[in-house]
Order: structure tokens, then C-alpha cells, then sequence
């Protein structure tokens, strides 16, 4: 049976999901933005940032959409951004579909994770992410463009976002441009943790 496509992000209270510049995305408001994530043992294991860190629902979260994706997505300006700030081993230890104009040879990295180049559409891309994800989900990994392109195109079946205390005032808005007459949503479930509140919806046809 094949698994769900979702998409799992971090956002202002103000809806934004990243600064507008590439550039700033390890600046202040993006390390604000994550700041629940970075001190989770998951995490820090998954980067290879030494030992310790906390446990606990945060935690839960972080380490289960690891270990649901068997595949990811993400747009080229994503993926040109994180290859300057990725380790060698990348974080995803699973095949990485680049949605792109661009023709390049898949990129294999250390630890499991190798970037494939899909240069014709977001709906190749995903077919190739199902089928070596098998009966694991596939997770559009972003950026936030990518991400809208794939629920406009009713291609989502769940999303979670971990919605943090912070404020940004401009930058990529989660929503920008979503046509919100073919989606709505049916809430899954909402869970406040001390760091973020984290809401899961099911995307439906409308």
C-alpha cells in the first residue's frame, strides 16, 4: 500500500515559513523560527551534533517524520541553499528528488542520502519519490513555492506545522498564491508543547 505525500514545516505566528532572501536562512528570525527543534536528542543524533538534548513530545515529533519518509522532495532553491549548509552527511539518509531545470548526475552523499535531478515537473518527481519510498510516506520537503505548487495541484494528503512563538513581518508566506477553492482541510489533531504548537490536517478536495 502506498503511503501518504505530506509536508512537515515550521511557521510564524505571522505565516511565514522563511526569510525572503536565501541568504538569511541562518540569520536570527530563521534560527528564532527553529528554535524548538534545535536543542531535540533526535535531532541533534540525526546532524551529528554531539550528545544530550531533550526528550519529550517535541522530541516524538522531530524522530517520527524521520521515520515515516522514505523519500523526500524539494524545490532547487531549496536544495541550493542547504547544499552550502548541509553536512557531508546529509539529514535525510534517503533518496532526495530535486525538482529542476537544471540536468545533473544524482549526487550521493555519506550516511544513505542520494539527490536525484527531475528536470520535467513535480509530478514525475513525486512518482519517482513513491516508488523507491514503497509503503512509507513521501515528504515535500519545500521550499514554500514548491510546497504550494504540489497543493494546488491536489498532491497533498496531510501537512504539520509547528507553529512558533516568533513574529517575521515578511518573508515566504506558507499560503501565498494557494487556490483555496479546490482545499479543505479536516483537523487531525493539535498538540501545544512548551516550545511550539504542533497542528496536523488531512487535505481534502473541496
Amino acid at each position: 500500500m502506498a503511503g501518504k505525500v505530506f509536508f512537515s514545516v515550521s511557521m510564524s505566528l505571522d505565516g511565514f515559513i522563511a526569510p525572503e532572501s536565501a541568504g538569511d536562512l541562518m540569520g536570527r528570525q530563521w534560527m528564532e523560527l527553529q528554535q524548538w527543534i534545535f536543542p531535540q536528542r533526535f535531532f541533534r543524533e540525526n546532524l551529528k551534533l554531539g550528545g544530550g538534548g531533550e526528550e519529550g513530545r517535541d522530541n516524538d515529533i522531530v524522530r517520527e517524520t524521520f521515520e515515516r519518509t522514505g523519500a523526500s522532495v524539494m524545490g532547487r532553491r531549496m536544495f541550493d541553499a542547504g547544499e552550502q549548509m548541509w553536512p557531508e552527511e546529509a539529514p535525510f539518509h534517503t533518496p532526495v528528488f530535486v525538482v529542476t531545470h537544471e540536468k545533473r548526475d544524482p549526487w550521493e552523499r555519506p550516511g544513505g542520502t542520494t539527490f536525484h535531478f527531475v528536470n520535467d515537473g513535480i509530478e514525475t518527481a513525486l512518482d519517482q519519490a513513491r516508488e523507491v519510498a514503497g509503503d512509507r510516506d513521501v515528504r515535500i520537503a519545500g521550499g514554500g513555492a514548491t510546497i504550494l505548487e504540489y497543493v494546488n495541484a491536489g498532491l497533498i494528503d496531510e501537512f504539520s506545522i509547528a507553529l512558533s512563538p516568533v513574529l517575521f513581518g515578511s518573508g515566504v508566506r506558507l499560503f501565498e498564491g494557494v487556490d483555496a477553492g479546490r482545499v479543505a482541510l479536516e483537523p487531525v489533531r493539535a498538540e501545544p508543547t512548551r516550545r511550539a504548537t504542533h497542528l496536523t490536517y488531512a487535505v481534502r478536495e473541496r
